[in-house]
């Protein structure tokens, strides 16, 4: 088990309010206009229209830390133990995933107005076999969205069909190298997936491929960080962090200049922020950003111990949150604190499974490992 790093979960924090502000903004827009307009249109889209970029983080993230966990639990990759790997992913993913689809079912056979399936669309069996078939994202795609809570899994599907496959590929390839070379072809293919393969519009966004480019920069990004034979100079250092952070606010924060220069055409502005968050990785392995864990991002990294359940759970807070809402008739000039308040009710309810449910469950799965 890796130590709690600051600044991977001062990210992860930053990412999952992201994705919280998305589908709170998709029901309740952001207003009043008067604030927008001081806000700008800008600083509107980084908050509020973050989401899908916030997941592709995740995906980069993922695959550094599962990547470092394994190197160092067995030095060369060619040497990952089958069983232990897929028990330990077993231990991380399905307590809550689990917890959720019970939930859920609960819910749809109740016939729950916010929650229930649309049974015309898709049956309650055919979505339990989705998201533990690890194909919700391919369902999405043929029927449509599915209610919020059951949506969020397009991400789990594409994460986890990934780590039914890299286990094996560490032990196949024989080598780092080898796997290192296996590991660039999801990321040549992932722009064309998300632009040429296919005209579904879901499924560009949500495919496999689309997704699994991030995972796999990840985890280059950690082979690179670990078995660097001499850590570079300061001056290449500052290099790579400065190359990082320049692709990665371009990206986040400048998308219409990003879209005039032709980069969103074939979704290359997708590859770059996975490239700029790999080297933001690797630099902060050499040197690491001690300034993540001061006081001031603390509440951020609170909610970046508790990511994964506050991304599974936090639609159970948006979308009763957002009817309450609009029941009070509450002025348009208290829609931020509204925002705030399902941001920081979705990291209560999150944290709450994590530490009595899904975290328990772990360490007992550990134990008997």
């Amino acid at each position: 088990m890796l130590p709690r790093l600051a600044h991977i979960d001062t990210l992860r924090g930053l990412l999952v309010v992201f994705v919280i502000l998305l589908h709170a903004n998709l029901r309740i827009p952001f207003g009043p206009p008067e604030l927008a307009q001081v806000l700008g249109l800008r600083l509107t889209g980084i908050l509020f229209r973050s989401g899908y970029y916030a997941v592709i983080v995740f995906f980069v993230l993922s695959g550094y830390l599962i990547t470092s966990a394994s190197i160092r639990r067995w030095g060369d990759l060619s040497q990952v133990r089958l069983e232990a790997f897929y028990r330990m992913r077993a231990a991380r993913i399905l307590p809550t995933l689990l917890l959720l689809l019970a939930v859920l079912s609960g819910l749809h056979l109740a016939g729950s107005t916010w929650f229930a399936l649309d049974a015309d669309k898709v049956p309650l069996w055919r979505a339990l076999l989705a998201a533990l078939g690890l194909h919700l994202n391919w369902l999405e795609a043929q029927v449509g969205y599915l209610p919020g809570p059951w949506g969020v899994l397009w991400s789990l599907s594409v994460e986890e069909a990934f780590y039914l496959i890299f286990p094996l590929l560490c032990v196949l390839s024989g080598s780092e190298r080898r796997l290192r070379l296996m590991l660039l072809v999801p990321i040549m293919l992932g722009p064309l997936a998300r632009s040429v393969f296919s005209d579904n519009e879901l499924w560009q966004d949500h495919s496999y491929l689309s997704g699994m480019d991030g995972i796999a920069f990840g985890c280059l990004a950690a082979l690179l960080a670990h078995r660097v034979p001499k850590v570079p100079s300061a001056a290449v250092q500052r290099l790579m962090l400065l190359s990082g952070i320049v692709l990665s606010v371009t990206v986040f924060c400048f998308r219409k200049e990003v879209f005039q220069l032709g980069l969103t055409r074939f979704s290359l502005q997708v590859t770059l922020l996975e490239l700029g968050i790999a080297l933001l990785l690797v630099t902060s392995h050499w040197r690491p950003w001690r300034w993540c864990g001061i006081a001031a991002t603390a509440p951020l990294r609170w909610f970046g111990r508790n990511s994964y359940e506050i991304y599974l759970t936090h639609m159970f807070v948006v979308i009763p949150g957002a009817w309450l809402y609009q029941q009070a008739g509450v002025p348009a000039a208290w829609i931020p604190l509204w925002f705030m308040a399902t941001v920081a009710a979705s990291g209560l309810l999150g944290q709450a499974v994590a530490q009595f449910f899904s975290e328990p469950l772990n360490r007992a799965f550990g134990r008997r490992g």
